[in-house]
């Protein structure tokens, strides 16, 4: 892997960022689509900003790959879109 040149706390430590930008956009995305389920759209408007922000910074640090992002962002933009 790219991390092989990493000492043992180095790898433990990206691992420990990159598991939490990743629960950051999953949680944001969780709580997105609870909000546009219960059609709670002013809401979920608001929540998707956090979304935009938890994803790009993901990406940004190659934690997800850039156009996973954007399907996800475009996903659900879509989806709040449906439910106006």
């Amino acid at each position: 892997s790219s991390a092989e040149f990493l000492s043992e706390p180095s790898r433990e430590r990206r691992r420990a960022q990159n598991l939490k930008k990743i629960r950051a956009y999953k949680d944001a995305v969780r709580k997105f689509k609870k909000l546009a389920a219960e059609k709670k759209t002013e809401d979920a408007a608001k929540q998707l900003a956090f979304v935009y922000k938890a994803l790009d910074k993901a990406a940004k640090t190659n934690v997800i790959h850039k156009n996973k992002a954007a399907r996800l962002k475009s996903g659900l933009s879509k989806l709040l879109a449906a439910n106006h």
